[in-house]
């Protein structure tokens, strides 16, 4: 009987370490910060930087943004080796820059927004659905030549069924900080069990998408990249909204529609 009732207790611990270890919820992540402009002292404009997310213990999950030049390619070590790569050259082809913006040196000082799809990365494809729990937003900056005048920056966040709101303060290297995690699994008000959202023409033929709904304070659109292509607050009291992708290459886009910490995601397809 005793064994009995311990196998039972057993199940059941290892039953609800399951369910909260391997859940994987859906969501968004969304990071802006501004780079804080260094004195010409320092070089004036040139600098690279990178953009990543890692688990709490410092394993690779994905890259959001790699922005670095074949004379600069030693200045990004720290991101150059968690990506797969080495301290010297960040600009190797093992470095793993799969669902990332990449491009140049950055010939300035500026804001940044980056956007996690709460994925990893299966090589050299956008990967599936990372587990709950506690990772980081990690950023590597260098300017001038030095590696007195690089700085790396981690803010921990928790990916779950919960949304984390956070405004991390200013320092000597980044200011306008905000960081975001929206789960997609926790959804909006519904009327007859259906979402109060409706988003027309879909597919769109000229890029103008019209947008309904209940109540929202803010619309999110990315393209399949994971890459942020519109951002507009919602003023209070509106229930419509016209979103303009006619810019935007034809393809597929995921519209997100956010009441405070509720969201839904809404897949449309662009064919102009």
């Amino acid at each position: 009987m005793k064994k009995s009732v311990f196998s039972l207790i057993t199940a059941a611990v290892l039953l609800c370490f399951s369910a909260n270890v391997f859940a994987q919820t859906d969501g968004t992540l969304t990071f802006t910060f501004t780079q804080v402009f260094h004195s010409p002292s320092y070089s004036g404009t040139k600098n690279v930087l990178a953009v990543w997310i890692q688990t709490s213990s410092g394993t690779f999950v994905k890259t959001k943004l790699r922005r670095v030049g074949n004379q600069t390619k030693d200045h990004l070590p720290t991101w150059a080796v968690n990506s797969g790569g080495s301290a010297s050259n960040a600009m190797s082809a093992n470095c793993n820059t799969t669902d990332a913006t990449t491009g140049a040196t950055l010939t300035s000082f500026s804001a940044h927004t980056i956007v996690w799809d709460g994925k990893g990365v299966n090589g050299t494809v956008n990967g599936t659905t990372v587990a709950d729990g506690v990772y980081k937003v990690t950023i590597q900056e260098t300017w001038n030549h030095g590696s007195t005048r690089t700085t790396t920056r981690s803010y921990t966040f928790t990916k779950g069924a919960v949304a984390d709101h956070q405004t991390p303060a200013d320092d000597a290297d980044f200011s306008g900080m905000t960081l975001d995690w929206i789960p997609a699994s926790v959804g909006i008000e519904t009327v007859d069990g259906k979402p109060a959202i409706n988003i027309f023409p879909n597919p769109n033929n000229n890029g103008i998408f019209n947008v309904e709904f209940l109540k929202s304070n803010n619309i999110k659109v990315l393209n399949q990249m994971g890459e942020l292509v519109y951002n507009e607050n919602v003023e209070a009291g509106l229930t419509a909204k016209t979103i303009n992708l006619s810019a935007n290459a034809n393809g597929i886009y995921f519209i997100y529609i956010f009441d405070g910490d509720k969201s839904t995601k809404h897949e449309v397809i662009l064919t102009k």
